[in-house]
């Protein structure tokens, strides 16, 4: 179908993610717009390729082209683009106003669509689990939720947040119940560091694409949907009990970003994470300045204890940390567990992978340049994963100490001996993040009284 001529011209900004389902629940069906490109930031080797016609619907049988976002201002003057809508998220307020000046001095409108536009609906209950920063703890807080819902004898889904890395149309609806789902989808480092640890605990996990199909899929087979939030973006699907994470080892996060901010004033419970780890001048910080922004949310408190496997094998030893992905790049964090386990196991030296880093393993150095002396898990695509693998071998260390949720020595051959670091929360406090909890499930009447 060719470009309808008087349709608004629109180009989404993105991430292989939010920008996708955006597209799916305004624009796909509306012939009164017509999206010319989205952009891709974040995630390496998505521009160049499209999206899929599979997928993006009667108005678009060639698909949609994604481009680099470094190309924003010569697509809006060339394609005469009329709106420009910004839908990914952990991007600080300061920077999404800096691409908003650049579609408005390139003479578009610039956008951002809130939850009431994106949000799906579904007559199962849905608990939310979302955060103001990458890196906050939502991962093992939602295991921990999942859990508790199944000892109330619950059926529980799963719905992550998406990770669309590979081929989108295969990828439109995925469920992962076992390792040999994960392998069939050839997922990334970044996918199996979110489900490898829900698939450990019995839980099944839909992610993908069409989270309006997911969703309806997931409902079948669930009492509770569970939605694991990705980045700091808000639900995709409308939650019924919205818990949102702030993190007190990095104080004045809570109002700095996109939509972090925003995610923190919808939020019932508010949950101040890694109390274990921070000082409690910081955890009051974070308590009054989350009170400030959203005085009627309930909070709880909540732990995530680090502990190593074997912690006598890094005793004394000269180690390499590798760190979970996306909580040390763009979450914005220099160190995480590992560094944090490695230190409690009295490592005689924690190694700078710089000294080993082959060339794509530097330009993420030279892309993050607050990370410390620790190794991201970055394996977006088979080349940044052998160059993981390379990086790692040729270090010159005696242990590698590797906080990525996934299991790392089943993806690459490693040359030297591998520790896990493992971190699960922990409630601390009264009330409770599960006597919250309970009281929903109560009012809810999913769960009788005597479980409160």
């Amino acid at each position: 179908m060719p470009d309808n001529k008087k349709a608004t011209r629109v180009l989404i900004m993105g991430a292989a993610g939010r920008d996708f389902h955006n597209f799916n629940m305004v624009y796909r069906d509306d012939p009164a717009y017509h999206v010319v490109a989205f952009t891709a930031s974040q995630i390496p080797a998505i521009a160049g390729r499209r999206y899929p016609a599979s997928l993006a619907g009667l108005h678009y049988p060639d698909g949609i082209p994604i481009v680099h976002e470094s190309q924003l201002e010569t697509l809006c003057r060339r394609e005469r683009i009329e709106q420009v809508v910004f839908a990914y998220s952990d991007v600080s307020h300061a920077r999404v106003m800096h691409y908003a000046s650049i579609a408005l001095a390139s003479g578009a409108d610039f956008l951002l669509l809130g939850p009431e536009r994106t949000m799906l609906s579904t007559t199962v209950p849905v608990i939310a689990i979302c955060a103001v920063r990458t890196g906050c703890g939502k991962s093992q807080t939602a295991r921990w939720l999942s859990r508790e819902l199944k000892k109330r004898g619950l059926r529980v889904a799963v719905i992550r947040h998406p990770m669309p890395y590979g081929d989108l149309a295969r990828q439109a609806v995925q469920r992962f119940a076992s390792q040999a789902d994960l392998n069939a989808a050839d997922c990334t480092i970044e996918e199996r560091e979110e489900y490898e640890p829900h698939l450990a605990v019995g839980n099944v996990v839909y992610a993908g694409v069409d989270y309006g199909q997911i969703v309806a899929r997931a409902a079948n087979e669930a009492d509770a949907i569970l939605w694991d939030g990705g980045n700091n973006d808000f639900p995709f699907i409308r939650p019924d009990l919205h818990i949102v994470l702030v993190d007190p080892l990095r104080p004045g996060h809570e109002d700095s970003h996109h939509p972090g901010e925003a995610v923190l004033r919808m939020a019932d419970i508010i949950l101040v994470a890694k109390v274990n780890s921070a000082s409690d001048a910081n955890i009051q910080h974070v308590i009054e300045a989350a009170l400030r922004i959203n005085p009627k949310a309930a909070i709880a408190r909540g732990a995530s204890p680090v502990q190593l496997d074997h912690p006598e094998k890094a005793r004394g030893k000269r180690v390499l940390v590798v760190e979970d992905g996306p909580t040390i790049t763009h979450g914005g964090m220099s160190y995480g567990a590992g560094y944090v386990a490695a230190t409690q196991a009295q490592a005689a030296e924690i190694i700078d992978p710089r000294n080993s880093a082959v060339e794509e393993i530097a330009a993420v150095y030279a892309q993050y340049p607050h990370i410390g002396p620790v190794l991201p898990a970055v394996g977006y695509h088979p080349s940044q994963l052998q160059a993981l693998r390379e990086t790692i071998n040729a270090a010159d260390v005696d242990v590698v100490v590797s906080a990525t949720p996934c299991n790392l020595k089943a993806l690459i051959d490693i040359n030297k001996p591998i520790v896990r670091a493992r971190y699960e929360f922990a409630e601390v406090g009264d009330p409770g993040l599960g006597r919250l909890v309970d009281t929903f499930l109560i009012e809810r009447g999913l769960v009788e009284q005597s479980h409160g």
